[in-house]
């Protein structure tokens, strides 16, 4: 999308991957392949932006320990403005183990993330933001929530697009599908991404003017507005780690539609880590 300017909302999390290269055994070692750096499902998409030419910005509250150093000089090293106040307290950190197949699961501190409030939104954070998106995990929590409604509100009065991701099947569940259909009625994005679990959790009432972008995995993605549904194969990939990669499809989506969506999916499935 030319001159895109990109906004997001949500986590900067230190990532720590652990591939492993044996079965986990209690009591005893396990070979592993290790890497630390940037995540949080705003700072992966501002990220993988970034690295597909869009200006893209980072919005967000992180600690002043030495977890939340590291991972904001590494978001600002992969192109990123970093936005957003430094809080006392511990910054969110995300374990994913990634067996050797490439799937992982995750195991998430979120520190003082969700603690950003809507009056420690700064306007010219915004300033010509051409899209917001808003990492769901923001939308699920408080009083981030107040922030990410907040952050609509200003990028709209300009004109920008506003988009969400679900983010995570249990994080729904255990806030509530009805609650969250609720909220994104309110928000009336103009673009959701979901992977099927997340969008069956949530029901198919939710958000029935936007255009839906399902993450399908190794089945590519499907495409959903006004009834019609679209879908498009996953371009071929020596899978590593699936850490990041919907993130990295969602900004490929939104810098440049399906095929960079898919083909950035791709290139991060590649490769050890949820970042470029």
């Amino acid at each position: 999308m030319p001159g895109l300017v990109l906004c997001t909302l949500g986590d900067l999390l230190l990532d720590v991957i652990v591939r492993l290269e044996q079965p986990l055994e209690r009591g005893t070692d396990a070979a592993a392949l290790t890497r630390t750096g940037v995540g949080g499902q705003a700072a992966n998409v501002a990220a993988w932006a970034a690295a597909l030419g869009a200006e893209a910005r980072f919005v967000g509250k992180r600690g002043d320990d030495p977890a939340a150093a590291l991972a904001a000089g590494e978001l600002i090293r992969l192109g990123v403005t970093v936005f957003g106040p430094v809080a006392l307290g511990r910054n969110g950190v995300v374990v994913s183990i990634v067996g050797e197949d490439g799937d992982r699961a995750m195991a998430s501190d979120r520190g003082v993330a969700p603690a950003l409030s809507a009056h420690e939104l700064e306007p010219g954070w915004f300033e010509d933001c051409t899209h917001l998106h808003l990492s769901g995990y923001s939308l699920m929590s408080s009083p981030i929530d107040d922030a990410a409604f907040r952050a609509a509100e200003l990028v709209r009065a300009g004109g920008a697009a506003v988009s969400t991701d679900l983010a995570s099947r249990r994080v729904i569940a255990d806030f509530g599908p009805e609650h969250l259909r609720r909220l994104l009625d309110k928000l009336e994005p103009q673009l959701v991404f979901a992977n099927e679990e997340e969008r069956e959790e949530l029901g198919p009432a939710a958000a029935a003017k936007a255009t839906w972008v399902l993450k399908r995995g190794a089945d590519g993605c499907a495409i959903e507005h006004g009834g019609e549904r679209s879908e498009f194969p996953a371009v071929p990939a020596e899978v590593v780690d699936t850490t990041g990669a919907g993130d990295a499809f969602a900004a490929g989506y939104l810098v440049g539609g399906v095929e960079l969506a898919l083909a950035t999916a791709a290139r991060c499935v590649a490769n050890l880590g949820a970042t470029p």
